[in-house]
């Protein structure tokens, strides 16, 4: 069922919260605990669309994998065997599932087909297929350009010395975890440094990877050792939050048991230069650092967002977007041509949905520049089914006159399920029942 947001103008956040587990270390964790030698408790898990979708992936490939409670799953580990699924996998919405678990049955000893729905089936899979195609898998995609669904004949696999056109995780962690299956050193070198989750879980199962400034290598052959592991809050769910009270002078949120990852925390930066007070703490320095984040609220004023934080903040420039457009100044985002090829062109739809909210906005081919500081007013605005289009948008709602209709969000569930009750919880204003913050139209 089609569902959408009414949302209208609210109060600062006074408020502590937590956020639901991280979707990137989710992912990981589950793949990581199905290629261990035994069973592994993940506490902490994301239940959410894309999450289960890797779930299901493990399971569909004779994976075990228990379901203690909401967020607490023990995956049985198989050292690295899998057996062929008896139909295609669907991957769902998750690019994720599919760039990663192409890494793991590029040397399996079967054929698989991964699926995704229509969104995912538009994403460009050509920068995971040319380097396992490299390492001697054959991978075809079926759709236009590279495109999915694809078709994976696994095998035996040489190791690769690969250097990545382009900083990406997701890249990274689909070589290195072939690179697993390979007798030999296979090193991922990248033109900057992006998100390190997967080194830091091979760690933590003791395969041990080397880095050397912005490489990473892996000797073949290994297989993980099975641990329990907790999985932190999501900093990228945190940064629709971080922004709303960043954003107003009035505002005071504490962000509790959240990940702290320097390969994440960018956004933490960003926030600092456009005048938002803004403190961390890490009290669990584990295979995932993990903390408490403080923030105070202020007019905040432009920036530039570009070069080597882009891979950092890829997630949350949508919202950054937002608090450009609450900042005074002019706020440029460039070198973030990537944002075209998520779940939907977020450059055009950032862009054209901050126009419909009153924003002079001029988009260039790589990010755009916003001219921040006029009044929101409320608009009728497309998700365009992006999950992280919808709740940046929402937090835009928050501080525009009059009333915001967010169309399409039921793609939220794919990484936050909840998104809208969190809100309620978290935003702390004088309101009648009859002036709800956020309601549901269906």
């Amino acid at each position: 069922m089609m569902s959408d947001w009414k949302i209208r103008k609210a109060a600062a956040i006074q408020a502590e919260i937590t956020v639901p587990g991280d979707k990137s270390i989710s992912h990981r964790a589950v793949m990581l605990a199905a290629l261990s030698n035994g069973p592994c408790m993940i506490r902490g898990f994301l239940p959410s669309e894309d999450c289960l979708a890797t779930v299901g992936a493990m399971r569909a490939l004779g994976i075990e994998i228990e379901r203690v409670d909401e967020t607490t799953l023990v995956v049985h580990g198989e050292r690295g065997h899998f057996k062929a699924p008896s139909g295609d996998i669907d991957c769902g919405n998750s690019g994720t599932t599919m760039r990663l678990l192409s890494g793991i049955l590029a040397a399996q000893p079967f054929t698989t087909r991964l699926t995704g729905d229509a969104s995912l089936s538009k994403r460009p899979m050509r920068r995971v297929m040319e380097p396992l195609a490299k390492m001697g898998a054959r991978i075809v995609a079926e759709g236009a350009d590279g495109r999915p669904p694809l078709r994976i004949e696994g095998g035996k696999l040489e190791p690769l010395q690969y250097l990545s056109p382009v900083a990406s995780a997701q890249v990274k962690s689909a070589v290195l975890l072939a690179g697993l299956f390979a007798h030999g050193k296979t090193t991922v070198t990248e033109p900057f440094q992006s998100r390190d989750h997967t080194e830091r879980m091979l760690e933590y199962f003791l395969v041990h990877p080397k880095k050397k400034d912005l490489s990473v290598s892996i000797h073949g052959v290994q297989t993980p050792e099975s641990r329990d592991f907790v999985v932190p809050g999501d900093i990228s769910s945190a940064a629709f939050w971080l922004v709303a009270a960043g954003a107003h002078p009035e505002a005071k949120l504490l962000v509790k048991d959240v990940g702290l990852n320097t390969t994440r925390t960018g956004i933490l930066a960003v926030l600092v230069r456009m005048g938002a007070h803004v403190r961390e703490v890490i009290s669990n320095d584990g295979a995932e650092p993990m903390g408490a984040i403080e923030i105070t609220g202020a007019n905040l004023r432009g920036t530039v967002i570009g070069g080597r934080e882009i891979p950092n903040v890829i997630d949350e420039l949508p919202v950054l977007a937002v608090a450009g457009a609450l900042a005074q100044g002019r706020t440029v985002i460039k070198d973030a041509k990537e944002l075209r090829v998520k779940e939907t062109d977020r450059i055009a739809a950032i862009a054209g949905n901050l126009r419909a909210m009153g924003v002079e906005v001029v988009e260039t081919e790589d990010g755009m520049e916003i001219n921040g500081g006029a009044p929101l007013h409320g608009a009728v605005l497309e998700s365009f089914g992006d999950h992280r289009i919808a709740m940046a948008f929402a937090i835009a709602g928050l501080f525009a006159e009059g009333e915001t209709v967010i169309t399409g969000t039921e793609c939220v569930a794919t990484s936050y399920p909840g998104f809208d009750k969190e809100l309620e919880l978290a935003l702390k204003r004088p309101r009648t029942p009859q002036t709800p913050v956020i309601t549901h139209l269906h």
